[in-house]
Parts: C-alpha cells; structure tokens; sequence
C-alpha cells in the first residue's frame, strides 16, 4: 500500500517526492469531482457490514431517497453496507448519488448505485471530499471508520476550520453510550466545553434528520457566508 511506504521512516526524498505529486493530483481529481456536484449535498456515514436485511440498510436507503426528493445529492464512501443503501436510496429518488471510494489491502467493491464516483489511494484527500462537498452530515452505526469520520468533522466545526453545519446521529440506542462518556467525562472533565454538546443531533426519526439539515443549509443561506452559523441548542 502507499500509505504504508509514505509513513515508513526509511523513505528515500526521491520517492517522497513522487508521493507528494500523487497526492497533489488526487487532491485535484477530488476538487474536480465535487465541482461537478450541482446541488446540495449530504454526506452519509455508516457501516460497510451492514446486509440488506438489517433495519439500519432500509433506514439509510430511505433517508438517501428523501434527500434526493428534496433536489439534494448524497455522497458516501461509495461501498457496501449503509454506504449502498443509501446511494441506492438516492438514485431510486431520482437524485445525484456519489461515491468516493478508497484502496484498501481487502479490496472495497464499489456498490452499483453511484452516478459520480471516484477511488482514492489515501484516506486524507478522500476524507477532505466528504467534508468539502458536504453541506451536512448523517451518521449511521458503524466502526472505527465511522467514528473517525464522526470526530474529524467535529473537530473541524470545534475548531472553526469549517463552517458550522449539522452533524446528525441516526440509532439514539446506539450511540448512547459514546455520548455518555462525552458528556461524562470529556465535558466533566473540562475537555470540550458545554456548546460542543450542541454540534451533535441525535434522532431516531428519518424526518428529523433530514429537516436538521436542510433547515441549518437555509439559515446559512439566509446569513452573510463570511459568518459561521451557531446551530440551535437540542
């Protein structure tokens, strides 16, 4: 892999080199990609092990087809589990479905519903396309990958590198524990103060989440774009 040999230490400045410009081009190929985004978008993490007949696959495949109704394009990590259903959510609700997929050493399968797709060799440029094409997030369960993606956004709003925008949770169950020890020991412990408490909505309702991001979208197009938005306290 790549990245294994960029963060090896015993790299020749030749070869880093020549690494630097392949990340340099595929941070150009993911601009050209989302520049070719016509609309809102959404960007939906979640679990690539999710089967078709789990509740969560049916639940993101719906919540892909709501946006799409509303004229939005979603975008995901372009592969199985929660990132299929709701690309395929979306291209059933006639909307714009995108994937920006990644290289792994067990090959990710590209899922069959995408219209606007893209692989990437290194997770940094790939993670910069969800956030730069994204106008809010929907976050479904999922594993280390997801909670990187959950907390790599937070910490962009936090620390102001972005714009405000919603970061929506899906499955209050499951993600009661990881906000308890949020609110229990990083705010208890004076690690993150009380409004970061607000960038986080947590809903089991599909209606609800999508109008917690359409409705932040509209206020900030209401508002001077030279100003983030604080979103409204849950």
């Amino acid at each position: 892999m790549e990245d294994q040999r960029i963060l090896s230490s015993d790299e020749k400045a030749e070869d880093l080199e020549r690494h630097v410009a392949l990340i340099a081009q595929e941070f150009r190929e993911g601009f050209e990609a989302v520049d070719r985004i016509d609309r809102p978008a959404v960007t939906i993490f979640g679990s690539a092990r999710i089967r078709e007949d789990d509740p969560v696959y049916g639940q993101a495949r719906e919540i892909g087809r709501r946006f799409a109704q509303r004229g939005w394009a979603v975008v995901t990590g372009g592969g199985p589990g929660v990132m299929e259903a709701a690309n395929r959510g979306t291209k059933e609700g006639g909307g714009l479905s995108v994937g920006f997929n990644i290289q792994l050493p067990h090959e990710q399968r590209s899922n069959p519903y995408v219209d606007l797709s893209l692989t990437f060799r290194h997770f940094y440029a790939r993670k910069t396309m969800f956030v730069k094409a994204a106008e809010g997030f929907v976050v479904f369960p999922g594993g280390f990958g997801t909670v990187d993606e959950l907390f790599e956004a937070l910490t962009l709003i936090q620390t102001g590198k972005v714009f405000h925008f919603p970061v929506v949770l899906v499955g209050a169950e499951y993600w009661e524990e990881l906000l308890g020890w949020v609110r229990d020991e990083l705010l208890a412990d004076g690690m993150i103060s009380p409004d970061d408490l607000d960038l986080l909505f947590v809903t089991d309702d599909l209606d609800e989440a999508v109008l917690q991001v359409l409705d932040c979208y509209e206020r900030r197009c209401a508002e001077s774009p030279a100003e983030p938005v604080k979103a409204d306290a849950q």
